[in-house]
């Protein structure tokens, strides 16, 4: 158990038989009445954020959570199959648990969050970056770079990413993975 005044960002809680990590936290002290603490926590399970209040000295459950790199190794139907990096033991994960799956390659390493007491996995996170081959893009017209057009390409993980009209086929490219936005092209 854990006072409400303990809770930063990145502390995951049990709240309604559900778990939730905190994204954000307030500390307040208005000028009448108690001190207390506004809260917005993100669901593990769905993903959605709710806006909570807790009086100070509140009691919580705080859950202890392990933070382990795995490698990505291949797809097995709904879920991917990572190898820990320490015990080398084989684990599948749900396709729907892995935020950035659709930028994964072969030999990714995910961040892979688990709750410590149950051995269960909560989620597994891409890096925030990834640099992919484009393999498929129409072609850009040279001196077509004076406007922020984008077109579609389609990089070696089968996923569709907007680009500026001068990326052409073969290149490599950064990609964010947390919305799957173009960052920069990648000198080889």
């Amino acid at each position: 158990m854990m006072n409400a005044q303990d809770i930063k960002n990145g502390t995951c809680i049990r709240l309604d038989n559900q778990l939730y990590f905190c994204v954000e936290f307030l500390h307040v002290k208005p000028g009448k009445g108690n001190t207390f603490m506004r809260t917005k926590l993100k669901n593990v399970v769905d993903g959605r954020v709710i806006e909570r209040r807790f009086n100070i000295g509140e009691k919580l459950e705080d859950v202890r959570v392990e933070r382990r790199p795995y490698q990505y190794l291949y797809a097995d139907g709904g879920d991917d199959i990572f190898m820990n990096q320490e015990t080398f033991d084989q684990v599948p994960i749900s396709k729907d648990l892995v935020t950035g799956s659709e930028y994964m390659k072969e030999g990714d390493i995910v961040e892979v969050v688990s709750d410590a007491s149950t051995n269960t996995v909560l989620y597994a996170e891409m890096p925030m970056k990834t640099i992919l081959k484009v393999t498929y893009t129409e072609p850009g017209i040279k001196g077509d770079t004076a406007t922020n057009t984008l077109k579609p390409a389609t990089v070696e993980t089968g996923a569709t990413v907007r680009v500026p009209l001068f990326v052409n086929e073969g290149e490599l490219i950064e990609v964010d993975t947390r919305d799957g936005s173009y960052v920069s092209r990648v000198k080889a």
